[in-house]
């Protein structure tokens, strides 16, 4: 049996990055670790930074500033390591 570390190494995902799909999607981190590798291996990358981006959104509304501020770090690194957000699908 695989452990919940083992499985994250494998999701080409952070354990924040798994968290905010959790959190937007009102799932186990867990099954969000499985949409979450599912979506980069198929092209869902932009579904994954505008589940983040939304997030932030909520987080903002609700006045949650912290928050905000660690899920714009996570938008950040999840845009730094997956650098097709950068130059768009468009161009491939």
């Amino acid at each position: 049996m695989l452990t919940y570390e083992e499985c994250l190494e494998l999701s080409d995902l952070t354990a924040d990055e798994v968290d905010a799909i959790a959190e937007h999607e009102h799932m186990d981190p867990m099954i969000a670790m499985a949409l979450g590798h599912y979506l980069i291996t198929h092209d869902g990358d932009q579904k994954i930074k505008k589940i983040i981006m939304d997030d932030i959104e909520r987080a903002q509304r609700s006045r949650n500033y912290a928050h905000a501020e660690m899920l714009q770090k996570v938008l950040s690194h999840f845009i730094a390591t997956h650098p097709e957000h950068r130059q768009g699908r468009a161009a491939a």
